[in-house]
């Protein structure tokens, strides 16, 4: 819903559906600008933004849904979709890896790119949904007007090379069939081997595009470094830090979705 001048609501239009990839379904829910509707006889045109959760996480996660809601309220359509192993999507999550989500990302992205009504088309992920958003913008840069990595985790791939991820300790010589992690999570050694595989750096170097990067001060999973380092390195970025955030910046969204607010209302016509 979305409040408006009178103070009454309107719907934003929803559908939630499946789709496949390799036998998979890939949990996704696309939503609409407010007064946009695809039932009309000529619904026109807006730019839709691919919007990623990330490790362990889900669409409806509060962070996740006030980006959505933000560009909805700005003039963008969303897609929220979940990877592998997590929310609704099959899979389970010992078994997947970032090669898995990569994959999916590109049908997703392929998806998206054969809806009649999308003008432009952005990719946005939180956490390793933003490290996917970097690695997936540089292969589908052609059909992408910007990317909006939120507290990127790109420092998975590097870390894994040496033994470590998200603060659990491996022996990288031996990697382990399965690496016991907090909360009964159990994540599975392909995740590992695969991350150890993946490059940053040259993804970075190939999206010439623009780049808008959110990230908290107080993130405790993913160094503040990890975005700083990366807007360095991207030709057209923009880095945007959020004093006292923590990783999902609770109690600081508001800061996150004025400042994506203003930097996507360049992009709407």
């Amino acid at each position: 819903m979305e409040k408006m001048e009178n103070g009454k609501e309107r719907r934003i239009a929803c559908r939630e559906f499946y789709m496949d990839h390799d036998g998979i379904p890939l949990h996704a829910k696309l939503e609409f600008p407010a007064g946009f509707s695809l039932e009309e006889k000529n619904p026109g045109r807006c730019p839709l933004v691919i919007v990623q959760h990330g490790f362990t996480g889900h669409m409806e996660e509060d962070h996740i849904l006030a980006v959505s809601r933000t560009l909805n309220q700005t003039g963008f359509a969303t897609l929220r979709t979940e990877l592998y192993g997590h929310g609704k999507s099959g899979g389970t999550f010992t078994e997947h890896t970032l090669f898995k989500w990569l994959s999916e990302m590109l049908t997703v992205i392929d998806y998206a790119g054969r809806l009649d009504f999308v003008s432009e088309l952005f990719l946005c992920g939180h956490s390793q949904g933003g490290l996917t958003v970097m690695l997936a913008g540089a292969m589908k840069r052609d059909q992408l007007r910007a990317i909006i990595p939120l507290s990127p985790a790109a420092m998975i791939p590097e870390d894994a090379r040496h033994g470590s991820m998200l603060g659990h300790p491996f022996d990288p010589a031996h990697v382990p069939d399965v690496l016991e992690m907090d909360g009964n999570c159990r994540l599975g050694g392909n995740y590992l081997r695969v991350a150890r595989m993946i490059w940053v750096e040259p993804a970075i170097d190939a999206f010439t595009k623009e780049v808008l990067i959110i990230h908290g001060d107080r993130d405790e999973t993913v160094p503040i470094r990890c975005a700083q380092e990366a807007a360095a390195r991207y030709k057209d970025a923009e880095l945007v830090v959020i004093p006292g955030a923590d990783h999902c910046y609770n109690g600081h969204l508001e800061e996150v979705t004025q400042a994506l607010a203003a930097y996507m209302r360049r992009f709407v016509k």
